[in-house]
């Protein structure tokens, strides 16, 4: 049986609803422009627009535009931020620049928006500041370091030997300044009244010895007079001829067997162990003399030596490295010829290790390098011996003439003691002598003798 189709289920075909007139609200653009619908359903002029239209406005929720003042919007309408539903094709879309959105207060900067530029903090630009600083002196003393360690000349001086004396407390330094005329030419030896050779064909000799001793009680500088009379060991010399045991005056172990038989004499006669040597020649003298800018004397009184060259006035006064090699090497014209020469050489590196070492040298980078260059360039020193040996030497040296520490002579009992086949010599008091050495070797301090 067939139903019809306009039973309980409807007319058949389905009846096609009929059309409807959509509201809408207007929007910000056509508000602005005033082109708003007309009552006709189309687009009017501004005089048209500014007519509500019952149809448009007429609904419970809507508003004639007029109606609120401009930026607020009617009751249950929508929220700031957001526009009206189908504007932006979108609905509820958010609205660019609105609070806590992106272009807006308190949100991230939108696509096309200026970017703020971040301003760092004083503390922060200090702080940045003393950290490249940092650097950088960290890097120019790294670059210092290994620079000046490679300008060290080492020369094989310290061997052992049956019978050497053992290592003792503290550090024992043999300082000795050389006749040595390297990087001299004929011209700047006779300037300097440096004269022209050693003792035998090539051979050097020394011009002053000195022992340095650091530890518990200070420094300690010993002066070892050239002339002092004391055994040498037997030697082996550079054509392989030996020499046995022999007394003779210090120097002539340097003119023998050059460094390596001054150490080993020195040790013998002390009975110290020498863990550092250290030659200058004149030459080194009187550039590292020139390299620090002179060294400040003051002199008692006048001198004048017409071997030496030496031509001074009284007073306090800054010496050049011609002056001060002058100074140091006088002997004829001081009364108390090696003697009070040795007074005066320790006087000398006591205030030239304290020039070396003032700041008006190490803060300035172009009177520092230099002034490393040529001082190490003039001294040759023992294998083994680093820059930070060296540091100490001249830290020790400034602490003598600063008063922390001695200055002697080695105990004399006859400054003027003639051997034959040697001629004038000095001879050690021995038990003195024997004490003080006694004293260094344990790092006693050191009292009671003379620095005459």
């Amino acid at each position: 049986m067939v139903v019809g189709m306009s039973g309980g289920y409807g007319a058949w075909p389905p009846q096609e609803p009929e059309p409807t007139l959509e509201l809408r609200q207007p929007s910000r653009w056509e508000k602005l422009r005033g082109r708003l619908p007309s009552s006709r359903g189309g687009e009017g002029d501004a005089g048209a627009a500014s007519q509500p239209d019952n149809r448009l406005y007429g609904a419970p929720g809507h508003y004639a535009p007029d109606q609120y003042p401009p930026g607020q919007y009617a009751p249950g309408q929508y929220q700031p931020g957001q526009y009206a539903p189908g504007e932006y094709g979108v609905p509820g879309e958010v609205q660019p620049g609105a609070p806590g959105r992106p272009g807006g207060p308190g949100g991230p900067a939108g696509p096309g928006a200026p970017r703020r530029r971040r301003r760092i903090s004083w503390p922060k630009r200090i702080l940045a500041g003393l950290l490249v600083l940092v650097l950088l002196i960290g890097g120019y003393g790294t670059w210092l370091y290994f620079h000046a360690s490679g300008k060290i000349r080492h020369e094989h001086v310290l061997s052992d030997y049956p019978g050497r004396p053992a290592e003792g407390k503290g550090t024992n330094w043999l300082l000795v300044g050389s006749d040595d005329r390297e990087g001299l030419t004929k011209d700047q030896q006779d300037a300097l009244h440096t004269g022209g050779g050693g003792v035998t064909g090539g051979t050097s000799r020394t011009d002053s010895m000195m022992i340095l001793h650091s530890g518990s009680h200070g420094t300690t500088l010993i002066s070892l007079p050239r002339d002092s009379y004391v055994t040498i060991p037997a030697w082996i010399d550079s054509k392989g001829k030996q020499h046995k045991e022999s007394k003779n005056k210090l120097n002539a172990a340097f003119a023998f067997g050059g460094a390596p038989l001054l150490v080993k004499t020195v040790e013998v006669s002390t009975g110290l162990h020498i863990d550092h040597f250290a030659e200058v020649g004149f030459g080194g003298f009187v550039k590292v003399t020139d390299a620090v800018g002179g060294v400040d004397m003051c002199l008692d009184k006048p001198i004048k030596d017409a071997l030496s060259g030496a031509d001074l006035k009284a007073g306090c006064q800054t010496l050049n490295g011609a002056q001060a090699l002058a100074y140091v090497r006088m002997r004829y014209a001081d009364p108390l010829g090696d003697i009070g020469r040795m007074q005066r050489q320790r006087q000398f590196l006591a205030a030239l290790a304290h020039k070396v070492s003032s700041m008006s040298v190490i803060l300035n980078p172009f009177k520092l390098v230099p002034t490393l260059d040529d001082s190490l360039a003039a001294f040759k020193t023992s294998d083994g011996t680093s820059l930070g040996d060296l540091y100490d030497l001249f830290q020790n040296m400034k602490s003598v003439n600063g008063g922390g520490g001695h200055t002697i002579v080695v105990p004399i009992a006859n400054p003027d003691y003639n051997v034959p086949g040697v001629g004038s010599s000095i001879l050690w008091n021995q038990t003195k002598a024997t004490q003080l050495w006694n004293d260094l070797k344990n790092d006693s301090e050191v009292t009671g003798f003379s620095a005459t």
